[in-house]
């Protein structure tokens, strides 16, 4: 894990010209895929076009800089489109500013206090199903510009179900023009890989699309027919703090946080696959939240790790973080120098990248498995999660999903604690016989609360002196499964039975040590396996 250094300063300790040449053209390259994306998904999040920029500038160079992964490149991602839109709308750009600043306070401190392995106890169905259930709320918010449709005077279309509710409505007013523009876009993107895999897309297709409205004079929005556009350099501004709006902004920095963390984790799994690396997970939650508050402060939005620009790092030969920081000078000097000429590029452009962006997000292959092959609890978490994502948003979705995740989970543990008693004839010859003033009962499984009733049921026994309890399968016990056990020796010793304790494992025997229950038990009724259990039991007989 080599601590808490960056990968940055690690990479440059054996760093080449061959290297940095490489490293160079990738950076370059990488910089014109984030161009387009860029922009659009600041549009998509309701933000001017320079402040996906701003995002892809600060917080992919800090990222880079101070980051735990090789080949990582961050900047805005579509998983913080709908995120972001609802926070401008109801507390504007200072509320977003403080949202992110907050969500990166929060991602130093999971990396400091070394949290960057617990990501992975999300499980799969929850971060399948709000990834598909962000694609398709992306792909319904683009469909307006795709259309072409103007919505009625005093429309309000900010939440999901909103924006589909005012499709419906103003479907009428489509314009054949923009879907022209945009359907043409959109083959170009998904054809256009074929022609070449070095020049994006997307760029082309913003290119075709400018000349094409520009030159044939057609009836659709561009960018600066909707959005002022500004070329100069992000300032450093700080947003109003109160304790109120902390507290209101609380739920949203939280879920920006979390996304950050595991979509940029993800994407040094899969960056780590293609290199053969080993990327360090607290390291780079640390840089996303450094990255998150710069960008915040210089006016961008929430930025992570995104998996499309580190593998197309990756395939064009960028191995060190020096990509990452040269993309980011490659953007700022599009800024500075060419944004002005992004008022021409049509909002149909933008929204077929969208929706070619929410395609290739949906992850709808794995859904589908999912449905086909996992157990229906499964399936049902995975389709709630996707629900909630859409109709209501993803801090519902990633609560609910994980509490009925945990409840499941412990209704799976319980269903494994099972409680049986031996037949009157030994079990096998490797074992002594049972003897007559004496009853064995085998436990096994977990003993939490989910399921410490199970050794509720040991009886007290008619005509017997001594009860066995077998905990060989016992991997660990919590509180009530303390109290209950507990229970079971107060009624055991009230009608004069002696119980016996019978092969404890390391954790068992240190939670019962300390409550002082094997004390009471004694030393002699604790032992180490079932014949020595039998032959204490034995003794007692007599």
């Amino acid at each position: 894990m080599n601590g808490m250094k960056p990968e940055l300063l690690l990479s440059l300790r054996n760093y080449s010209k061959e290297q940095f040449a490489k490293d160079l053209i990738a950076g370059v390259i990488v910089a014109i895929i984030a161009l387009p994306l860029s922009i659009a998904l600041a549009l998509a999040s309701g933000v001017n076009p320079e402040q996906g920029l701003y995002t892809a500038i600060v917080a992919g160079f800090l990222i880079a800089a101070l980051g735990g992964s090789k080949v990582q490149i961050s900047g805005p991602t579509a998983a913080f489109a709908t995120i972001v839109a609802g926070i401008v709308a109801r507390n504007g750009m200072s509320g977003l500013a403080l949202a992110t600043i907050m969500a990166g306070i929060f991602l130093i401190l999971m990396g400091i206090f070394k949290l960057g392995n617990l990501i992975r106890f999300i499980p799969f169905t929850i971060t399948t199903g709000f990834t598909s259930g962000i694609a398709v709320t992306i792909l319904i918010g683009q469909l307006k510009d795709f259309f072409g449709i103007t919505y009625a005077p005093g429309t309000t279309a900010v939440e999901t179900m909103e924006k589909a509710e005012a499709l419906v409505s103003n479907f009428s007013t489509f314009n054949p023009y923009a879907l022209l523009v945009g359907a043409l876009c959109l083959l170009i993107l998904i054809f256009w890989p074929r022609v070449s895999k070095r020049v994006p897309g997307s760029l082309i297709a913003i290119i075709v699309s400018v000349l094409l409205v520009k030159f044939c004079k057609l009836p659709v929005n561009t960018i600066g027919d909707l959005y002022s556009i500004s070329s100069s350099l992000p300032k450093l501004t700080f947003p109003a703090i109160s304790l109120s709006s902390v507290g209101a902004l609380l739920p949203d920095a939280l879920t920006i946080a979390v996304l950050a963390a595991i979509e940029s984790l993800l994407s040094c799994v899969v960056a780590d696959g293609m290199i053969g690396s080993k990327h360090n997970s607290n390291m780079e939650l640390v840089a996303q939240g450094v990255g998150n508050i710069g960008s915040a402060l210089f006016g961008g939005i929430p930025a992570t790790g995104a998996i499309a620009r580190t593998a197309a790092n990756i395939k064009n030969g960028g191995r060190t973080p020096v990509v990452g920081i040269v993309h980011a000078i490659v953007l700022l000097l599009v800024l500075v120098v060419l944004m002005p000429y992004a008022a021409l590029i049509p909002m149909p452009a933008i929204a077929a990248i969208l929706l070619m962006v929410a395609y290739n997000m949906s992850e709808w292959r794995q859904f589908v498995r999912i449905v086909k092959t996992a157990p229906k609890s499964d399936i049902l978490v995975l389709v709630l999660t996707f629900a909630l994502t859409v109709v209501f948003d993803l801090v519902v979705a990633i609560e609910v999903g994980l509490v009925l995740t945990c409840v499941l989970f412990m209704k799976r543990m319980s269903d494994t604690t099972k409680l049986r008693k031996w037949d009157d004839a030994s079990e096998n010859d490797a074992y002594k016989a049972i003897p007559e003033n004496a009853a064995v009962y085998e436990l096994s499984g977990p003993l939490f609360f989910g399921a410490a009733d199970e050794i509720l049921k040991v009886s007290e026994e008619t005509g017997k002196n001594c009860i066995v309890l077998r905990m060989k399968g016992v991997t660990a016990i919590d509180s009530t499964g303390l109290r209950n056990l507990e229970r079971i020796y107060a009624q055991c010793s009230e009608a004069g039975i002696t119980l016996i304790l019978s092969h404890l494992n390391e954790q068992p025997r240190k939670t019962l040590e300390k409550a002082g229950i094997l004390s009471r038990i004694g030393e002699k009724n604790i032992c180490p396996e079932i014949n020595a259990a039998l032959s204490r039991a034995a003794e007692l007989a007599e």
